[in-house]
């Protein structure tokens, strides 16, 4: 199939599909792993209604965690419910979705509208999500913060071609209210001993807005494999850019079997306010030592395999796909220190953190 026949009949509600799906992450001492159900089912040729469950149980272990506190369990729950409606050339969307867990409850609503140009050649959509978090504190019944997000993202695609496609998009994000983890510290010199250094708790600032684009590019090969290119530029109030470039290509063997791989490459600056050790107490402002605001950067390598049956035999099932995805990532930190390492060390004098982990993803999709 060309792409110009698949992207002008794009304009038409998603298909009727169960899609089960079990992930798991393991690495850098941290294990996430939770089952993933998707139902998606049309009401007339305009309505359609989505509805998903989601879990993630987490197991935490990381260098953040052992170094000031112990190893710990927790599970999240996440339920959305949502709802597609077809008019004319254009689609339009809205849901809820509800995240909780035993110290955090997240509530967002969206809105987003697809529509289509010339023919289906050209595809534009907006979209807007506003969310309301809740932040508590194990063993601290007292503490509650709030935190409000808000979304924007604006994309268009474009075909070129029968076989070619480009995108851009445009997503912006402001956050305001309580932004940083209650139980996260930061390290400054200890003044009666320099061979030592104390913990104090993270103080973020109250309001965070980032800006992010990206444009990509989708090109069918004559043998019914695919080729596509990403580059992703991010940059936030909070002084960091960061640049993401990715690369995948998908080859079909036989009319069943398709084989996909993918190598992506993260880097980012630090956070204004980062530091892996402060000088004195209260140094700065606002004060942060988690590693994802430090600098560093990040290779992914990935692969993955499905198998597709069309008119499977099943009563009323239409497609049947298997799929399984293996990620291998591996991150290097420019200037985290790794404290829980073996052997005496000055503080600021420690080994740089690395770590790598696997994500496993596989699913069934069955649509009807």
């Amino acid at each position: 199939m060309t792409l110009l026949a698949t992207t002008a009949s794009a304009a038409t509600l998603p298909v009727d599909k169960v899609d089960v799906l079990y992930h798991r992450y393991d690495g850098g001492g941290m294990m996430i792993d939770g089952p993933s159900v998707l139902v998606r089912k049309s009401a007339g040729p305009q309505l359609s209604f989505t509805g998903q469950y989601y879990v993630d149980s987490v197991s935490a272990a990381s260098v953040d965690v052992l170094a000031t506190a112990s190893k710990y369990t927790e599970e999240r729950t996440e339920y959305t419910a949502g709802v597609d409606y077809l008019y004319d050339k254009a689609i339009l969307s809205l849901g809820y979705t509800n995240s909780s867990e035993n110290d955090y409850e997240a509530n967002t609503l969206y809105l987003s509208v697809n529509q289509e140009f010339f023919g289906g050649l050209t595809t534009l959509k907006m979209g807007y999500a506003q969310g309301w978090d809740e932040v508590g504190m194990t063993g601290n019944d007292g503490f509650e913060e709030d935190a409000d997000r808000r979304n924007y993202q604006l994309g268009i695609s474009q075909v070129l071609t029968k076989n070619s496609l480009l995108g851009l998009d445009l997503e912006a994000v402001t956050d305001e209210g309580f932004l940083q983890n209650p139980y996260r510290q930061n390290r400054y010199l200890d003044p009666a001993d320099p061979g030592s250094f104390l913990y104090q708790p993270e103080r973020y600032p109250q309001t965070r807005t980032s800006l992010a684009v990206a444009g990509r590019a989708l090109y069918y090969l004559p043998y019914r494999a695919s080729l596509r290119g990403e580059y992703r530029f991010f940059n936030d109030s909070w002084g960091i850019q960061a640049h993401t470039v990715e690369m995948a290509y998908v080859h079909p063997l036989g009319p069943r079997w398709v084989v996909e791989g993918r190598v992506r490459y993260y880097t980012q600056d630090q956070a204004d306010f980062y530091s892996d050790l402060y000088a004195y107490e209260n140094a700065l402002t606002h004060l942060a030592r988690d590693k994802e605001l430090s600098r560093f950067s990040g290779t992914t390598l990935g692969a993955g395999v499905s198998y597709e049956w069309r008119q499977s035999g099943l009563p009323g099932v239409d497609r049947l796909q298997f799929s399984l995805l293996l990620d291998y990532l591996d991150f290097s930190y420019d200037n985290f220190r790794d404290v829980t390492a073996p052997g005496n060390y000055l503080p600021g004098e420690e080994p740089l953190y690395s770590f790598d982990a696997f994500v496993t993803r596989a699913s069934l999709i069955l649509e009807y």
